[in-house]
Formats: C-alpha cells, structure tokens, sequence
C-alpha cells in the first residue's frame, strides 16, 4: 500500500495532504527501477558464479566420468603397450634370430605419428592435455602393432622357407663314414702330394675304394658335371639355394647331368682317382657365398656331439692331403 504523506496548515490550521510532482514522481520510479535492475544483476551473478543449475551440474557430472574413462583408457592403452614390448622383445631376441632375419630398427619401432599438428584439434579445452596424451597412447601404439603385424608376416615367410633350407643346406658326409676312419686330410694348411709344400687346403678328402657311392649332402640343382683334365678331374658342384654349393672331386664316374634336381642323400656318382690325385679319394667343399668353408661344420645329420669332438680332432691333423 502506497504511503500518503501529510503536513500541517498554519494557516489554514488543517492537515494537508502532500501531493508530489510529476517529476519528483518520474524520478523516484526512475531510482526504483534502476535499483532493482542492479539488484538483479548481481543476484544473477552471484547464482552464475556459485550456484549451478541442474544443467550445468548434469555437464559437470558428465565430465567428472569422462575424465574417469580417459583415466581407464590410458591405464588399458599402457597395460597394452607393456604386452607389444613383450611381443617385440621376443621377435627380436628369438624368432628373428632363429631364422636369421635383420633386427628392425629401434628408428623404425619408435616412428613419430605427424607431428604436434596432428592434435591442433584438441587444443583450447579445459581437458586437453588428458584427450591429447591419450590421443598420442592410441597412435604409439596402433604404429607398433603395425610394424609387429608387418615383423611376423616377415617371420611367417621365414618359417615357409626355413623349412626348405634346413631340407637344402649340406648336413651329411658325403660317403659312408660310420666309424670315422675314411677322414683322410681336413680343411687348412697341409702338404702338398706333389709339390711337397704347405699349400692352403680348400675341402676335406675322404678315402674310399674306387666305386664307393658318393651322395649329395643336401637338395639342389647340379650347375657343374664335368671333367677338368687337372684339379678336380670328373667333379659335380650342386647349388643348394642360400647362398650354399658343394664341391665333388676326383670321381670315376659321374651320375647326374647339369640342370638336374636332386635331393639329400641322392647318389651323383662315385669314389675315383681323376685329375690331380695320388690316391682314390673323395674331395669334398662346401661353399658359401662364394667363399669355401671349413666343411666339418655341415654334418650335424650324422654326427652325436662326441663323434663331431673325434671328427674335429681327425680332421685338424696337419698331414699330408690327397690332392
């Protein structure tokens, strides 16, 4: 109810009552209206900035649990991580070893995901660093298990061909030899039969009467099968395939052709006494990327651990060579 103000007559000796102006009036509704605006305001205010609609506490709880899934997510993102580097590791220090494959590079495992630009969008949030290390945890790791995926694809292959070359590369004496005793001169320096110097002895020679099989010490084509009327005399040279060939000397007779397949064990011909000899004998080389090797290696087909110990100990003798 409006207040009436009233105020005292002295000479008319009466109470009158006090009728403001129009302006005073205009004013004081002016000061009512402004005042109750400011008041508004900052009751807005202050709800704005310490009380939360049900909205915004509804937005707030919605984040407070995506901040908890992103926690979730990173610890599963590392747990992941941590089994890759168990499944690299082994790649590294076990198949790739086991089948001779070159070690990936570390450069390779640990290639960036394009740079900071690539999470530009992320940028500008109140939870950015938390969506951007995750962002970078998923990249890390789908990179990784790219390369391990492309690594065992590599090994897989592997596998496919170890077979073949386990079944190619020499493994066997190539004439009977159960008792060791037809190892006559074993691969290094020995006397030359003729010319009675040291010279440098490329294979080992195996004693045999003329017309003892001789066998291939692992499958592949003959790419030699011929006479040379010193050296080797009838020989046959078999390529094995990685990097492998194998060298037989001095035959009597020659069993196979050039461009023929043979397998481990086939006979290509036999014992002789051709070329530069002075006794009928085999002589045997292996060879290895182009380099003739010690062949007392490659028989682990036939030989126990104590027979190759004997084996070594035979074939270190410095005598005198058969060829």
């Amino acid at each position: 109810m409006k207040k009436v103000k009233y105020h005292y007559n002295k000479q008319t000796l009466r109470y009158e009552r006090i009728k403001p102006s129009w302006a005073k009036s205009l004013l004081m509704g002016l000061s009512f209206l402004v005042t109750s605006a400011l008041f508004g305001v900052g009751m807005a205010t202050l709800g704005f900035y310490y009380f939360d609609s049900p909205k915004e506490k509804l937005l707030k709880y919605e984040i407070e649990k995506m901040q908890m899934e992103y926690g979730f997510v990173n610890q599963k993102l590392e747990q992941m991580t941590e089994v890759l580097e168990g499944l690299e590791y082994r790649d590294e220090n076990i198949y790739r070893v086991v089948f001779e494959a070159e070690p990936i590079p570390a450069s390779v495992r640990e290639a960036g995901t394009g740079g900071s630009q690539r999470y530009k969008s992320l940028e500008g949030y109140e939870n950015s660093d938390l969506m951007m290390n995750t962002s970078v945890l998923v990249d890390k790791l789908r990179k990784k298990m790219y390369v391990q995926s492309k690594s065992y694809d590599e090994v897989a292959e592997l596998i496919k061909n170890k077979e073949q070359m386990l079944a190619s590369i020499p493994a066997i004496m190539p004439v009977a030899n159960k008792d060791l005793t037809r190892v006559a001169s074993g691969y290094g320096m020995r006397i030359h039969p003729v010319y009675k110097t040291y010279k440098m002895h490329t294979g080992m020679d195996f004693t045999a009467p003329i017309g003892t099989d001789i066998y291939s010490t692992g499958n592949g084509v003959v790419v030699e099968a011929d006479f040379s009327k010193g050296g080797y005399g009838n020989h046959v040279v078999v390529d094995h395939g990685f990097g492998y060939q194998t060298l037989y000397g001095h035959m009597s007779k020659i069993n196979v052709k050039k461009g023929q397949k043979i397998l481990r064990g086939e006979v290509l011909g036999v014992v002789g006494n051709t070329g530069t000899s002075t006794g009928p004998h085999l002589h045997y080389e292996v060879i290895k990327n182009g380099v003739k090797i010690n062949p007392v290696n490659y028989y682990f087909n036939d030989l126990s651990p104590e027979e190759f110990e004997r084996m070594l100990e035979i074939s270190s003798n410095h005598n005198q060579s058969f060829d």
